[in-house]
């Protein structure tokens, strides 16, 4: 019984592992098929992997030849936009250039047919137009001589007037005249203005002084200069302090 219960052991122990390396082998078999299958896999990606690459060697080579004929491109370009710019500019100015010579040509050619109407010669013509600057700068001294002339003979006649009758005349000064105070001296009661001669400006006339509208004194005019005068405050009329800039006025302004 023992040996029966031993041969039996054995052989169920020889099934075990009869079934043990079957399903081993299976297994083993399994894996080979599967290393088999991911080596091929592998070789597969490493061989797409070398053609990929190499393809994208090539089209960063091609992408940086772009790249630099497209810099070469831009770059042309703008040298070709800066040298058209340079050209319009040119082009411009030598128009601008042709229109002013053009103007300069008809204008020439205009004063030409007037020298022409005249019937006289080009060296007559200049010898007239010396004469007529010299007869130009002989009524310009005479304008000058004869406006020193007016002030002197304004000046007798006011100086006679105001002699004969010294306590009813009036000095008449010029409605328009303007000025200011340079200098006022309050101990001796005599300021000088920037108005004189030039300005029509008359000894014994009488201005107004004031400050912002306010009248300040009243003054008669004792010496008068080119451009420039001195005058006196009138007693009774010192109405405020008087001050350097204070504007003047007259005080019996000319009818106009």
């Amino acid at each position: 019984m023992l040996r029966i219960s031993l041969i039996l052991a054995i052989v169920a122990g020889l099934a075990v592992a009869v079934l043990n390396f079957v399903m081993v082998k299976e297994k083993i078999t399994t894996l080979q098929t599967n290393l088999k299958t991911e080596t091929e896999a592998h070789r597969k990606f490493e061989n797409d992997f070398r053609v990929t690459k190499s393809n994208l060697d090539k089209t960063n080579a091609i992408l940086k030849q772009t790249e630099a004929t497209l810099a070469a491109t831009t770059e042309e370009k703008e040298k070709a936009l800066t040298d058209l710019a340079a050209q319009t500019k040119r082009a411009d100015k030598l128009t601008e250039d042709l229109t002013k010579t053009r103007e300069e040509r008809d204008a020439a050619q205009a004063d030409l047919a007037a020298y022409k109407a005249t019937g006289f010669k080009p060296p007559e013509i200049v010898n007239m137009g010396k004469q007529f600057k010299s007869l130009q700068d002989t009524i310009t001294g005479m304008d000058a001589e004869n406006k020193l002339l007016g002030q002197k003979l304004k000046k007798t006649e006011n100086e006679l007037a105001y002699y004969k009758t010294p306590d009813t005349y009036v000095v008449p000064l010029p409605p328009g005249l303007e000025g200011k105070v340079l200098v006022t001296d309050p101990k001796w009661n005599f300021v000088v203005l920037n108005v004189g001669e030039d300005q029509g400006v008359l000894e014994h006339g009488e201005l107004l002084i004031n400050r912002k509208g306010k009248l300040v004194a009243k003054v008669v005019v004792r010496s008068v200069q080119k451009d420039r005068c001195i005058a006196n405050v009138v007693p009774g009329w010192a109405l405020g302090e008087i001050f350097e800039g204070d504007q003047v006025v007259p005080a019996h302004p000319a009818s106009s």
